[in-house]
């Protein structure tokens, strides 16, 4: 009888054993809280996020990064210049890990907000700090470099024998595309013999047309009309959205090119396809990218980014059919060379 109690008991402790076993098997183990996404903030200037142009190209470098690295996106647009230092200041406090500024005008307002705040992570378009600042990333472009190509490719398309430029608001990233476009044009007239002109810049006298705005498509007819009106049949406007005011006044005339800055034109600007030369492209999305994805890595430091015709910051795109000749294309392959090589200087 013992014995048979004794085999009941084992059967029920053993049975109780595999019960619990089981019932931790099916209590899942508990699960560290997901870590916060990496949050990069972006302030515009005062063109707007969709100014088809620098704000927009900025933007889409944190879109990338919010699709390939996973990170949080925001931006605040800055209506007029003293919502610089407002929105850089909101996203200090909502915890941005990388505050991207846009603009050599925001760099008065990110210097004071880096300097104060000395774990914040910041990253700005078209400025670099002399001596630079140790949580500040400046992105700046060689933008002479593409834009002297581009100036080569009107000296050697032009009609007229005048081609024209002009900007937004006179600082060194507008001039810096006017200098190398002027700079292009004197070295085909050297190469070729030609007078081609230059309207709307003076590289020696750093003299010329400007908008004094971003923003004013008006402006941009404008000037594009008189430019027209002085002989000019390939037009570089250098200020962000005004310049889709001078592609409309060009369209309408139907006897000149527009150049188009920062993105690619027949891509952001497709209704004026027909009239695009060609474009200076300035990538600063590859540049936002990459400074998001060192944050992300945890290698992020201050300093410098220069972009380049050598490692593809700066450049122009293919020239669609019937804008140059063949052998046209292929000087400008030689010239980029050339510039890359260090043959060649493209600012003043």
């Amino acid at each position: 009888m013992f014995k048979k109690l004794y085999l009941v008991v084992a059967v029920l402790i053993i049975a109780s054993m595999a019960l619990s076993a089981c019932q931790q098997a099916a209590t899942p183990a508990p699960q560290e809280p997901a870590a916060p996404k990496i949050k990069v903030c972006q302030v515009t200037d005062t063109g707007g996020i969709d100014d088809k142009s620098f704000n927009a190209t900025a933007w889409k470098g944190v879109e990338d990064a919010m699709k390939e690295l996973g990170v949080e996106g925001k931006y605040l647009e800055s209506q007029q210049q003293t919502d610089y230092e407002k929105n850089i200041n909101a996203f200090i406090e909502d915890g941005c890990d990388l505050i991207v500024t846009v603009g050599f005008l925001l760099g008065d307002a990110t210097k004071a907000a880096a300097e104060a705040n000395p774990n914040q992570k910041f990253a700005i378009v078209d400025f670099a700090y002399d001596p630079t600042i140790p949580n500040v990333l400046g992105l700046t472009f060689a933008t002479d470099q593409a834009a002297f190509l581009a100036g080569y490719a009107a000296a050697g398309a032009t009609k007229t024998g005048k081609v024209g430029t002009f900007g937004g608001i006179q600082i060194p990233p507008v001039t810096v595309f006017m200098d190398g476009f002027a700079l292009g044009v004197k070295y085909y007239n050297e190469k070729h013999g030609t007078n081609v002109e230059v309207l709307g810049w003076d590289v020696a006298n750093q003299t010329g047309l400007f908008t004094g705005n971003f923003e004013s498509t008006d402006d941009g007819r404008q000037l594009g009309q008189t430019l027209m009106d002085e002989g000019a049949d390939i037009i570089m406007p250098v200020a962000g959205p005004v310049g889709l005011g001078t592609a409309a006044a060009v369209q309408e005339r139907g006897n000149a090119w527009i150049i188009g800055v920062d993105t690619d034109w027949t891509i952001s600007a497709s209704q004026f396809t027909d009239v695009i030369f060609t474009s200076v492209l300035k990538r600063m999305d590859n540049a936002v990218f990459e400074a998001a994805k060192e944050v992300v890595e945890g290698t992020f430091k201050g300093g410098l980014y220069v972009g380049t015709l050598a490692n593809d910051g700066v450049g122009i795109p293919e020239f669609l059919a019937g804008r140059i000749s063949d052998d046209l294309k292929a000087e400008l392959e030689q010239v980029k060379a050339d510039i890359i090589a260090g043959k060649i200087k493209t600012t003043p």
